[in-house]
């Protein structure tokens, strides 16, 4: 017998990611927990935040954005995410390694070639000492001493060398594109500096306790940082071992709880991007695979999904003020009810003042 079964798996993710009962706790220290907050798109975090929270209002997050408590920038899977400030001093330097394998990628070719990588770094952050850019601003800048070039890929390749974070613009809700986001050095913005070196370990035991039991392949699929399986080998004695129903070691922190695989798991919707989704390598404990598969050519562009009893049952999008809902199996009258009520509460989070229609696509 498997010391952890699949059905535990997802109820324990579903309590640690806030998924199961909404709670009243600051947004500030959700963000905190969940490590990083997938934030693509501006408005994808505040949903994200809406699904875990009894009394969350935009709000709330504009003002950690704009008080610089909460920031936005590139860190885990090289994409944008919002973090506690803290958090970002010791985990973007945990990436670092990461996101500079980014200009080695075939998409930067023609940028990076006969240029020294180095010297742009240091210009870049000559350009942006002291000030706040738009990235159109910044693009011109950087073309003037690096002539040829198209100033979109170097603003992006700055960005991987050079930690930097968005103005707290970027992140207000209502913006569904982030052309104009300025930028400013990430410890002149958080007024603090950044660690000195990389801290797998925390990265390790701060993922475990959010997204725990995993694997370290699950540990890497979420931060994009490689060569874990050392670190977990380094932190065994300090962890719990389960196997699950297909023999694989699972790691948790020692005093973690495993959630009752009968308790009951509400209709919930997600965001697109949203960490539950995507912050393990083996996503069967929310996600079958193939459910995945049906969106397998679009999930670069993001998903939004809704659960029932704990797993993704479908997806949903947001049509003028029409939230629709495409369901991948049937929905029991009593779980279509339930899906209906909570595609109702979501209408003041993403059509704040306005009334909306809900419409299940029938297949």
């Amino acid at each position: 017998m498997p010391d952890i079964s699949l059905r535990e798996l997802n109820r324990t993710l579903l309590q640690r990611q806030l998924l199961l009962d909404r709670v009243s706790m600051p947004a500030a220290d959700l963000v905190r927990h969940l490590i990083a907050v997938q934030g693509q798109e501006p408005n994808w975090p505040y949903v994200g935040l809406w699904a875990r929270l009894t009394d969350f209002r935009h709000e709330d997050l504009i003002a950690l954005l704009q008080e610089r408590s909460v920031v936005r920038g590139t860190t885990v899977r090289r994409t944008v995410h919002l973090t506690d400030a803290q958090d970002f001093r010791w985990l973007r330097p945990t990436v670092r390694p990461m996101l500079e394998q980014t200009a080695r990628l075939a998409y930067f070719g023609d940028v990076v070639a006969g240029l020294d990588l180095g010297a742009f770094a240091a210009a870049g952050r000559e350009l942006l000492t002291g000030r706040t850019l738009s990235r159109r601003e910044l693009g011109r800048a950087l073309v003037e001493r690096f002539p040829d070039r198209a100033p979109g890929k170097l603003n992006h390749l700055l960005g991987v060398l050079v930690p930097m974070l968005h103005d707290a613009d970027a992140g207000r809700w209502g913006r569904w594109r982030t052309r104009y986001v300025s930028v400013s050095l990430a410890e002149e913005w958080i007024g603090a500096p950044l660690a000195d070196s990389p801290q797998p370990e925390t990265l390790v035991l701060r993922y475990l306790a959010a997204y725990g039991p995993a694997t370290a392949a699950d540990v890497q699929a979420f931060s994009g940082v490689t060569r874990l399986a050392e670190v977990i080998a380094r932190l065994r004695p300090r962890l719990r071992v389960y196997r699950d129903e297909t023999g694989r070691e699972l790691f948790d922190l020692a005093d973690a709880v495993l959630a009752d695989p009968d308790l009951p798991a509400p209709v919930r919707f997600l965001p697109a991007f949203d960490n539950s989704l995507l912050g393990h390598r083996d996503r069967s404990r929310i996600f079958s695979d193939e459910d995945r598969a049906r969106i397998a050519k679009e999930a670069s562009a993001g998903v939004p999904m809704y659960l029932v009893d704990g797993f993704v049952h479908g997806r949903w999008a947001l049509d003028g003020n029409t939230v629709r809902i495409t369901p991948w199996h049937p929905l029991s009258p009593a779980d279509e009810d339930a899906v209906r009520a909570e595609a109702d509460s979501l209408f003041p989070v993403i059509t704040p003042g306005e009334d909306g229609k809900v419409v299940i696509e029938r297949r």
